[in-house]
């Protein structure tokens, strides 16, 4: 690109478009909307989505998927992030992890994956782990540490059952 190309196409004074001023302008007579009807009149205004008073083509389409307003957001990071993060020795949390910058907002549940080297020696606690991440976080001699999350209706029946089982007992 040039100098001189910079400004090319850019109308800075773009002439107005002036309608109702004849039929010879080529927007005389009805001025470009039609014969009467609902958009032919003053005041008229109509949502992006209209078509003509029919049901619009966003209620007609079917909805899609299925969103659970109970499913956990989970956080991931790599074994390498943490090489490149901590120093050998520290402790490896999700406080500590917000701190750095390696795990950005809102999130139920942080998981530890194996992509990556790790030669570190790191004390980690995390909600899940791969088990590569865990093999290589224990290799390098650091410890892997589960951090207990939010239980699930399955986890809770299954304390209820084991529960009822051993006050049988």
């Amino acid at each position: 690109m040039s100098l001189h190309e910079i400004h090319k196409g850019v109308h800075k004074h773009k002439k107005l478009k002036r309608y109702g001023r004849g039929i010879g302008s080529g927007r005389g007579k009805t001025s470009g909307k039609g014969h009467k009807g609902q958009i032919a009149r003053a005041g008229w205004k109509a949502l992006p989505i209209f078509q003509g008073g029919g049901s619009p083509l966003v209620r007609r389409v079917p909805k899609r998927g299925f969103t659970n307003i109970f499913g956990s957001v989970v956080a991931e990071v790599n074994v390498g992030d943490l090489e490149e993060l901590f120093d050998s020795g520290a402790a490896v949390t999700p406080e500590t992890l917000k701190e750095k910058g390696a795990v950005k907002g809102r999130h139920d549940v942080l998981k530890v994956l194996g992509d990556g080297e790790l030669k570190k020696k790191l004390a980690v606690s995390a909600h899940r782990f791969s088990a590569s991440a865990k093999e290589k976080i224990e290799k390098a001699g650091g410890t892997a540490t589960v951090i207990p999350g939010r239980t699930t209706v399955a986890e809770k029946k299954a304390q209820a059952k084991a529960a009822k089982a051993a006050a049988v007992k």
